[in-house]
């Protein structure tokens, strides 16, 4: 009988498997259901509703801490505040900037399709407008004093980003502070942000019903009719949100990251289809930190740009808010010369900052918007209720591509990002974990980074 080798090779342990595919191919069946029954049974489908709401709110209860952690992660592993500093005011900078960018586009090309023109306002259409005037939008000294919370635990609990921006920021500097002290707080913080990520990817599997619930929804009660005589809107507002993604943000990502804009957006195709399905940017946040983290852009940056963008970063609803108001005009009868547009649309910049994170923000900023500034035209905003979830979409599209862009533009801008790392994730070399939404090789893999003099620290290891 042969004797056994002793020094045969091990068995190659077994890949594991990506079963969050079957996920998406999920998502993707559901929202193809939600729009037959919209279609097939309206009223029925309006019902539905709920199942979208809740899996979104499921989805929200998350944000708040996963910022907490991220942000707190990364300040407190720099010792030098003014890095932290400078990032902050690169990405302020850069939102405003686009921001003006995007509302120039929706001017031009309001301008030239002129979509309200020869439509008529009835008296229930002007009611409906004026629903939409939210009192959660807040004037600019209201809007700075509302980031400050009550107590230090409500910021997490009233789920307001911008509060728990703040505290984060606060605890962030304090454990910087701290040194060597504020290493063991750090690592325990850590593996919060491992439990709360878990618990995300377990939510992550109630997406197709959600999906299915929005979607058929949105149908239901919107209908085929009064997607028609409005179609040239929509369909020049999703016209422009394509060339100013491809053609403005993609173009940036080539000239500043040497960056292919295609790849960027095929590494966050999942998040873009949950968007789609769920019609709200919100919901891929807490995915977009964890998978900018992996791309190789640092904690600091990542944890500062990504909550910020999501409040003082809204390109789509720049654009969407340009071409509703002319929209609006028009179909008054009552078009605005260009020496009353610009004035307008600067206000609407701002308002938008105080509607930050208001449920339907971008009607509820439009609404409110022209209630301060112009308010002959809030009886027009009925005009697009039909239709404003179908735009939303859109708009949450913009939104979360220009927040992913600025996330890496931003890190380059520093020098806090890993470009070798970046294009070996970009090429797949180097998988992202679906099963906990952080890198392979799990919390033993990882240790809270020494602080370094220089402001730097190391990268998340492939």
């Amino acid at each position: 009988m042969a004797a056994s080798t002793p020094d045969t090779a091990p068995a190659a342990p077994r890949v594991k498997r990506d079963r969050t595919h079957y996920l998406y191919i999920a998502v993707i069946v559901a929202v193809a259901l939600g729009i037959g029954v919209g279609l097939i049974w309206p009223d029925a489908a309006v019902e539905l509703k709920p199942l979208g709401t809740g899996f979104v709110n499921l989805i929200k209860m998350m944000i708040s801490p996963i910022i907490f952690c991220t942000i707190v992660l990364g300040i407190g592993s720099v010792r030098k505040a003014a890095k932290v500093g400078a990032v902050g005011g690169i990405a302020l900078g850069y939102f405003l900037v686009m921001s003006l960018v995007a509302l120039a586009i929706g001017l031009v090309v309001g301008n030239v399709l002129h979509p309200g023109d020869g439509l008529h306002l009835t008296n229930a259409l002007k009611a409906t407008g004026h629903d939409q005037v939210s009192a959660d939008a807040l004037p600019p000294v209201d809007f700075v004093l509302s980031i400050i919370p009550t107590t230090f635990v409500s910021a997490f609990t009233e789920g307001q980003v911008l509060q728990t921006l703040l505290v984060a920021l606060l605890a962030g500097f304090a454990l910087q502070a701290m040194g060597s002290a504020g290493q063991p707080v750090l690592r325990g913080i850590e593996h919060i942000q491992r439990l709360v990520f878990r618990i995300l990817s377990m939510v992550m599997w109630a997406a197709p019903i959600g999906a299915f619930g929005a979607i058929a929804a949105v149908v239901g009660s919107a209908g085929i009719d009064a997607l028609k005589s409005l179609a040239v809107l929509m369909l020049g507002f999703y016209v422009t949100c394509f060339l100013f993604v491809f053609v403005v943000l993609g173009a940036l990502l080539r000239i500043v990251a040497g960056l292919n804009v295609f790849s960027l957006f095929k590494y966050l195709a999942r998040e873009f289809l949950l968007i789609l399905s769920t019609s709200s940017s919100e919901s891929a946040l807490p995915r977009l930190i964890a998978k900018m983290e992996h791309l190789g852009v640092s904690r600091p940056v990542v944890g500062i740009t990504v909550p910020t963008g999501y409040s003082f970063n809204l390109d789509g609803t720049m654009i969407y808010m340009t071409m509703a108001s002319l929209y609006i005009a028009d179909a008054l009868g009552t078009p605005m010369s260009v020496g009353e547009q610009i004035p307008l649309l600067l206000f609407l910049l701002l308002a938008s900052k105080g509607a930050a994170g208001v449920s339907g923000a971008g009607l509820a900023t439009l609404a409110g918007g022209l209630q301060s500034h112009k308010p002959a035209l809030v009886d027009g905003v009925g005009l697009i209720v039909g239709i404003d979830r179908f735009m939303s979409e859109a708009r949450a599209l913009t939104n979360f591509a220009g927040n992913a862009v600025a996330t890496v533009l931003v890190g380059t801008w520093t020098k806090e990002i890993d470009t070798v790392r970046v294009r070996r994730v970009l090429a797949g070399e180097l998988p992202f974990d679906e099963t906990t939404l952080l890198d392979e090789g799990g919390a033993e893999a990882k240790e809270v980074p020494e602080p370094r003099e220089d402001g730097e620290k190391e990268l998340a290891k492939a």
